[in-house]
């Protein structure tokens, strides 16, 4: 049997199971969740932190002809070398993830973290160089496969015994299945494209979701000591949503040849967004859903009602129990599963393989990935630090309107560091002024790692990467502009300007990523 028939006939299985008594079981484990909340079974003596990190790989010009073929192009990852690396596969063939090990919240914790991810980082960048091909941390990528356009690598697809199979996608069942349903008012026929990617200057049209490919990003989790506190850190990580979000921007530009016809480089530069991957996840996992799955979420007052919103999502695909393990949290697989499509821009989570590991945290999901592990790690302990001190001291920003934060996080999508994002500072005033926001938030953010048992010049080595972005107005989506606009005054057609520099991004990287930080490459 052929890998695609395989997985043509777990498409199947998973469309085959009852959608109503899935929902059913799902509601019914959510009671189980809450009973477990009442019991205790997610306290934590302690906060704990985690994070999810994503690569895409590209040629570096060595040893295979297809790496040599172009340079820093876009490149499958063997599925062996993904399991030689420890690292997991996502959506894309080009996709590589690491989940690091949770840490407690404390200078040794986040300084496990990084070093657990550089190790690791070191040992996948030399197993990959065997083949040819580099990791790269970023937003979205531009430069496709060598020989293929990027809208051939992101909408071809083969039907199997009459099931749509993306090409190029991994071999997940349940985002094949996603192609493969059919509703109401949309192509019942079953014929014709089911997806559309919708961002400013770009409108692409896909049988799958393979398109959600061209991103990646990083994601900081938050374990809470107790339960019970989980909705009022929620209300905090929606505040911060916009503010982090702004600083982490990454993702300026798509591949050249995706874009509309009426758009060339300096209508990029003028109407483009600044962060197109948020406009990308939504678009694209919206579209086969009835309500807007992927979405800036609403506060929840108890902790209940968030496991009741995650019990009661639409269920996009119902998949079928796995069974076979003896996780604590197999109790409520179904509503496990639920969980893995509530796609929110900030997520609680229960969850634990067993009774000691269960936690109830915050998963905080809007940053893309970043030019340097340091960066990338600056962004998970001043995400830990806020979460650690803004609950603590009762900071007012929690009285921002909800309408407010979700305006400010779109805000932030548009223009990045230069959006208008309106905050309530610790005098309880409210202020639109960039550098008070940003001095009142990475403040709190020290303070809370100063709580969690790190020295104040230690609090503050976490968090400078991030202030020296503020103070100098520079981002990585800042960074890619400023160098696609001087290509452009110095002649370079679109295309080119975007390609040279995203190698450019590249080889900084190849300096830097592990070791170094993206401050260094202002000064080349």
């Amino acid at each position: 049997m052929t890998t695609e028939s395989a997985l043509a006939d777990g498409v199947r299985e998973a469309l085959s199971v009852d959608a109503e008594a899935f929902a059913e079981r799902a509601a019914e484990e959510a009671e189980i969740v809450k009973q477990e909340l009442r019991d205790g079974s997610f306290d934590n003596h302690q906060s704990i932190v985690g994070f999810e990190y994503e690569f895409y790989a590209v040629g570096d010009g060595r040893w295979s002809e297809e790496s040599r073929a172009g340079e820093y192009a876009l490149m499958r990852v063997p599925r062996r070398m993904l399991e030689l690396m420890g690292f997991e596969k996502e959506l894309g063939l080009h996709n590589a993830e690491m989940c690091t090990s949770p840490q407690p919240l404390s200078d040794h914790g986040l300084g496990a973290q990084l070093a657990e991810v550089r190790a690791r980082l070191e040992a996948a960048e030399n197993t990959a160089g065997v083949e040819g091909m580099r990791l790269v941390s970023d937003g979205l990528w531009t430069i496709p496969p060598a020989g293929e356009t990027a809208r051939e690598y992101l909408t071809d697809s083969v039907e199997v015994d009459g099931v749509v199979v993306a090409v190029n996608m991994s071999d997940a069942v349940r985002y094949h299945a996603m192609a493969n349903t059919r509703r109401e008012g949309r192509d019942d026929s079953g014929d014709g494209p089911t997806v559309t990617l919708d961002a400013p200057g770009v409108s692409l049209a896909a049988e799958t979701v393979m398109p959600e490919s061209l991103i990646t990003s990083i994601q900081p989790h938050h374990q809470v000591t107790h339960a019970e506190t989980l909705p009022r850190h929620f209300r905090y990580a929606l505040r911060i949503a916009g503010p982090l979000l702004a600083l982490g921007a990454n993702s300026p530009f798509f591949p050249p040849a995706l874009y509309d016809d009426d758009w060339d480089g300096e209508r990029a530069l003028a109407e483009g967004a600044t962060a197109n991957r948020i406009h990308v996840f939504e678009s694209v996992l919206n579209a086969r859903t009835d309500a807007d799955k992927v979405r800036f979420p609403r506060d929840f007052h108890d902790v209940e009602t968030a496991v009741d919103r995650i019990a009661s999502d639409e269920t996009l695909i119902p998949m079928p129990d796995p069974g076979g393990s003896d996780r604590f949290d197999d109790a409520f697989a179904t509503f496990r599963t639920k969980h893995g499509s509530y796609w929110r821009w900030v997520r609680p989570v229960f969850e634990g393989s067993s009774r000691s590991a269960a936690n109830a945290r915050i998963e905080f999901r809007p940053i893309p990935g970043q030019p340097t592990v340091r960066d990338s790690i600056a962004f998970q302990g001043v995400f830990a630090g806020l979460m650690q001190s803004l609950a603590q001291r009762e900071h007012p920003v929690i009285g921002l309107d909800w309408e407010t934060a979700r305006d400010n996080f779109y805000a932030a999508v548009a223009d990045g560091l230069d959006a208008e994002m309106e905050w309530i500072g610790r005098d309880g005033e409210p202020t639109t002024d960039t550098d008070e926001l940003y001095a009142d938030l990475l403040d709190h953010a020290e303070a809370g790692l100063r709580t969690a048992g790190c020295a104040p010049d230690e609090a503050a080595e976490w968090v400078a990467p991030l202030r020296w972005r503020v103070a100098n107005r520079t981002t990585p989506a800042s960074w890619k502009r400023d160098r696609v606009r001087a290509r452009l005054d110095d002649g370079d057609d679109f295309e080119t300007a975007v390609h040279d520099t995203q190698r450019e991004y590249v080889r900084q990287q190849a300096d830097t990523l592990i070791d170094g930080g993206f401050s260094a490459w202002a000064d080349d």
